[in-house]
């Protein structure tokens, strides 16, 4: 009989992470939960007005702190990615995401990067970091069912 191989475990919580262009805040964020959490947290993100690509100055002030946010791409948000996260954060999409109850709920007021260059996107995203190692911690202590 061969030896059982072990299945991997399954994400422990899900976040999706919304902004206007799904092109910045978001993408830095979503690549910030990836490298840090791996699998054990499912990750989205989505913009409620989406640009047509990934912000280059997110995009290089990510690669200066090796993490690839480069294949991105931005997405709508709907509905169904709301209800099927168990964090949804927010970042300047104001009443555009849907509310649906059992989800936690955060906002994070962050400044947009859109249309700035790499130099003003730093400090944006050093918080960002910040915010998901916070929100890392947060998802670790909550009970498991």
């Amino acid at each position: 009989m061969p030896p059982s191989v072990p299945r991997p475990a399954a994400p422990i919580a899900s976040v999706l992470f919304v902004c206007v262009h799904n092109a910045g805040r978001s993408q830095m964020a979503a690549g910030f939960l990836t490298h840090l959490a791996g699998d054990r947290v499912e990750v989205r993100s989505a913009g409620s007005l989406p640009a047509a690509h990934v912000n280059p100055a997110a995009v290089e002030a990510m690669r200066e702190v090796g993490v690839d946010i480069s294949a991105g791409r931005p997405k709508a948000l709907t509905p169904a990615s709301v209800q099927a996260s168990d964090y949804v954060i927010t970042m300047g999409c104001g009443d555009a995401c849907p509310v649906f109850p059992g989800r936690h709920y955060r906002d994070w007021p962050l400044d947009d990067p859109a249309g700035r260059g790499v130099e003003a996107v730093r400090p944006i995203r050093d918080e960002i970091r910040a915010r998901v190692e916070a929100l890392i911690a947060e998802i670790d202590a909550r009970p498991r069912p």
